[in-house]
Formats: structure tokens, sequence, C-alpha cells
């Protein structure tokens, strides 16, 4: 039996989740897996890599590359270097009354070797993309090294920036529209997201990431952050004509719960935001939580105008938090991508 070929678009937690959920139906269903990360990250580690270094974040394909490792307990344990963060290393020599050194802390804000807050799988993405002159030899190198069963790929070979026309982002004037510039501070403002856009308005879409949009069978969006993991892929003009394009079927996996980002958008909303961004979007599934839809006449509606069928299916784990269980979502996964056109 050919392999069915699926391509998961988003970034961060949500993609892990979904990967790790593919991962497990992938023996049932011979899955051939290949995730398609944004790169707008500007926070945190990957951040300070981007500002200081150049090139793509690697935060975000750091996650999709571990959440698809390999199994054996080699691959694990390189799995768990990657995902190992620096804390702060004790300096030599901060001196202290009476002449002696003494260990820093934090009112001296001191990171005395700069590791500080990185992750090594960033350091060594940083640093593989460097030598090999490009990021998607370097995630081939890195995926062979945690032995991934699927590829991971950028959206595009350049890093982009995100913005967001954002009312209320300042409390003291809800009314008031302004620009909010960078992915983290458009996934932390507390205004409500109003329009999204790309800097460079139309960056280049990795070249092997729209061949294996054209050769799939399934294209799968979210779950994770709406406006800065799932609707930036959208956004690149090249990738939203080969997804408009593709022949492959389309399913949308909903969140378990609004984000600081999406405050004041129903369940609906995130589905009618899709169209609003790509209109000629057409969806064949919609998977959700029945817990965390609620009432599912609306979203059965929003559903229907993208041509979807919505399907509910207990997703969620059992500790009541809002987290995709990989097993749980991997199971409804099973008759959706395994069912004949």
């Amino acid at each position: 039996m050919t392999a069915r070929r699926v391509v998961a678009f988003g970034g961060g937690h949500g993609l892990s989740a979904s990967l790790r959920a593919l991962r497990h139906c992938a023996p049932e269903l011979d899955l051939d897996i290949t995730a398609v990360v944004t790169v707008g990250d500007d926070g945190g580690s990957s951040g300070r890599l981007r500002a200081a270094r150049g090139g793509l974040p690697p935060g975000d394909l750091r996650q999709a590359l571990v959440a698809l490792a390999g199994d054996h307990p080699a691959t694990r344990r390189s799995a768990g270097l990657f995902q190992h963060r620096f804390a702060a290393a004790p300096a030599v020599g901060v001196p202290q009354t009476g002449g002696t050194a003494r260990s820093p802390t934090a009112a001296d804000g001191l990171d005395p070797d700069g590791l500080a807050g990185h992750a090594v799988g960033n350091l060594v993405l940083c640093g593989l993309m460097e030598l090999l002159g490009d990021p998607v030899a370097a995630l081939e190198h890195a995926g062979a090294m945690l032995g991934a069963v699927g590829r991971v790929l950028p959206m595009s070979r350049q890093p982009v920036g995100i913005e967001a026309r954002v009312r209320g982002a300042d409390p003291s004037a809800p009314d008031e529209v302004c620009t909010v510039r960078g992915q983290h501070q458009v996934a932390v403002t507390t205004g409500r997201v109003e329009s999204l856009r790309l800097t460079p308005a139309a960056p280049a879409a990795c070249a092997e990431a729209l061949a294996a949009i054209g050769a799939a069978d399934w294209l799968i969006f979210g779950p994770g952050s709406w406006y800065t993991s799932v609707l930036p892929h959208l956004l690149v003009p090249q990738l939203a004509d080969a997804i408009v394009s593709s022949s492959a079927r389309r399913l949308v996996t909903l969140n378990l719960a609004a984000e600081k980002e999406t405050l004041g958008l129903s369940v609906a909303d995130h589905l009618a935001a899709l169209h609003w961004y790509l209109p000629e979007l057409k969806v064949d599934l919609v998977l959700a939580d029945a817990k965390a839809v609620g009432d599912p006449e609306p979203v059965e509606r929003a559903a229907e105008s993208l041509g979807a069928r919505l399907v509910l299916a207990p997703v969620a784990v059992a500790d009541g938090t809002p987290r995709h269980d990989p097993a749980a979502l991997g199971a409804a996964l099973v008759p959706v991508l395994g069912a004949d056109r």
C-alpha cells in the first residue's frame, strides 16, 4: 500500500502535539509525515540567536524535530539533549565585601557564558545552518541525528516578521488601534487583533515545502496559536497558492481554549479567520473536542462555510488542562485520515 502523505502546518507546542498524534497513528496508516514550520519567532532563545547571528529562528523547528524523534534509546537521549535548556552559570570572581569571590545572584544581572536560557537544540540547529549554508540541509542532518520518522521544513528559507493591527493593546485606550510588531508581542497582546501581515509581505516559500504540498494526500492546520503559528502560512503567497491548488484533502484541528492573542474569538471565529485570510481555502473536515466546542451549531455552520464537516472527539488530556493528548488525538485521526475519498 502506498504511504499516505501528510503535511502539517504550524509552529511551537500546537504543531508538536499534532506531530506526536500523527506518530501514534503512523504505524496503522503508514503515514509519510512532513512538518512545515513558521519562521517568525523573535522571543526567547530563538529571538536572541536570530538577532545576534541572523538566519532562521530555530526554536519551533527544534520542537517539530523532537516531536518526530525515533524511539531508539539513543535517539530519545538525543531528543532530551535537544530540549535541555541551560540555566544561569556561576561566575568566577564576583567580588564581595572582604575581597573574596562569591557566586552571582540575579541582582548581578550576569550571564558569564551567554548560554542561560538557550536550548541545546537551538544552538545545534544554528550551528548546522551556518556550517551547511542551507536550513533544509541542516534540518535533514538534525533529523538523521534524532532518527526522525518524518521531515521538518521551514515555510521559508528567510525569517519573517509578524505584525498585527490591534485594538485596545493599551488598556487605557480600549478603542485605539495600533500596530504591534513581532511574533512575541502579538502572542501576548491583551488587545483584539484586527488584521495580520508578514514582513516582508511576500517571502519566498521553501521549494521543498511547495513540493510536499503538491504531493500530499492530507494537509493539516492546527492546533496552535492562530495568529502566530497557523495563519502565517496562509500569508505566504506561494504557499497559499500551493495549498489552494493541491488535490489533497484538508483538515483543521481546533484549539481547546483561546490564547492571549485570540481572546474574544469564539471557536467559530477561528474558522472564519481562515476564510478571511485565504478566501479560496476549502476544508474537508474540522476536528474539535466536544467539551471545548460547547454548542456545536455555530461551529458546524462555520465549518460548512469552508465546505467542511465537523467531527467531535475527546482529544484533551484527562487532567482538564487545555492540552491535546497525543494518543487521544492520534486515535481520533485514524478514522479520519484512513477514510477513502
